[in-house]
């Protein structure tokens, strides 16, 4: 009798994809070994750390990141595409481990892009495998975009959040999926200054990030200079906050569309309203949660392994 392949798709969700960690974690302890990992966004990130023996690494690094940490990946010009230099990102994992090839690697693995010209899903299935990572990653406006090719790709999360059908085309018999994205974030910063909250590590960044602009005038001016000094007298939601925001409600939008008509056999789903999808110094509490998400689910799991 054949060996029941399980496959695991990671999901997007940017700095909540930490729970994937923890949720990787917690499949160990449960003695659950993926034969298939297919990741979008910061799911591909997480499921190649996996798969190259860089968990450890990736979780150290993470946790050790505060608002410093996030100020030194921040390219505030824009003039490679994105706010965050994805090469100080990237090169920091560089090593014999992970500069390697997918079809290399130990298991089948995937990433999901998207065709930024024509918006078809791009499955990444051959080819350096950092390269694959950087475009599934590529959120629109944080990370720029990258040349595969004659396309240029962008964040996966645009039309494949939870890459259950991925997994399905890899041969996996039992897809565990993990959805970071089942609760929308908290309000932004003015809403949260009303109700007495204090501010977060990020929302302390796009306010540094926000003076900074303020003070220089030629960017003053690329960045309407009229709503940066609106804004100084009646806060309002700013650039990087409208951005999270509305990035986080789309992949919500299509992350249940995409669920209800290719469900997995298990469903995890931690519970991450609270962390905005830009707070990447949260990582200790979200590896948490991801763990504990997924432990819970242990008699779902046993169940989909007994129908299965």
């Amino acid at each position: 009798m054949a060996k029941l392949k399980i496959g695991l798709a990671l999901g997007s969700g940017a700095a909540r994809g930490w729970a994937h960690i923890g949720v990787l974690r917690a499949l160990d302890e449960l003695g659950i070994e993926p034969d298939i990992v297919c990741g979008t966004s910061i799911g591909a990130a997480v499921g190649a750390a996996y798969l190259t023996g860089q968990l450890d690494e990736l979780q150290s690094w993470a946790q050790s990141m505060g608002l410093l940490g996030m100020l030194g990946i921040i390219d505030v010009t824009f003039r490679r595409g994105g706010l965050v230099a994805a090469e100080r990102v990237f090169e920091r994992f560089r090593n014999a481990a992970t500069d390697v090839r997918i079809e290399e690697l130990p298991k089948p693995y995937a990433a999901v892009a998207t065709d930024l010209a024509t918006g078809r899903e791009i499955w990444l299935r051959e080819g350096p495998m950092l390269d694959a990572v950087c475009a599934s990653a590529a959120m629109p406006g944080v990370f720029p975009a990258v040349r595969n090719g004659q396309h240029w790709l962008v964040d996966g999360a645009l039309v494949n959040p939870v890459p259950v059908s991925l997994c399905r085309a890899l041969g996996a018999d039992l897809v565990i999926a993990v959805n970071l994205n089942n609760e929308m974030s908290t309000p932004s910063r003015p809403v949260m200054a009303e109700a007495g909250v204090a501010p977060s590590t990020f929302q302390q960044l796009t306010q540094q990030v926000g003076s900074w602009i303020g003070k220089r005038p030629s960017l003053r001016t690329r960045f309407f200079a009229d709503q940066i000094e609106e804004a100084v007298k009646e806060p309002a939601p700013n650039v990087l906050e409208i951005l999270a925001g509305s990035i986080d409600i789309m992949q919500d939008r299509i992350t249940r569309s995409r669920l209800a008509g290719e469900p997995p056999d298990v469903l995890v789903t931690p519970r991450l309203g609270h962390v905005g999808i830009l707070e990447f110094d949260r990582a200790a509490e979200v590896v948490e949660i991801g763990y504990a998400a997924a432990s819970i689910m242990r008699p779902q799991i046993e169940l989909a392994l007994r129908r299965a």
